[in-house]
């Protein structure tokens, strides 16, 4: 009896399954090492690149937002004048954007 509580305890070491948590770490690590990673320059351009598309979306979202602004405020306060200028601002948009496509 003694003897097979001491195989059946080195087959069950010898069988154990690595821990779920230690394999994904490792084979992550194993992944990462295949990645070609970009240089310090390649990284400092295409950070700037990211800066510079996120401010000109900041911009034309803002600018959009402040002309509905100002169309809302005409139409809820019954002021033509503020509703005559949102309209205006959003057809000069509009008009900017279709001329601008247009002529690639």
């Amino acid at each position: 009896m003694a003897k097979s509580k001491s195989s059946a305890a080195t087959t069950s070491t010898e069988t154990k399954e690595e821990n779920a948590a230690v394999r994904y770490f490792r084979e992550t690590r194993a992944e990462l090492r295949k990645v070609t990673w970009p240089t310090r320059d390649e990284a400092k351009n295409l950070t700037i690149i990211i800066v510079i598309v996120t401010v000109a979306m900041a911009l034309f979202l803002g600018l959009f937002d402040y002309i509905f602004q100002i169309t809302a405020s005409g139409i809820v306060l019954g002021d033509p004048l503020l509703l005559g200028i949102g309209l205006v601002l959003f057809v000069a948009v509009a008009a900017a954007y279709y001329f601008n496509g247009t002529q690639e």
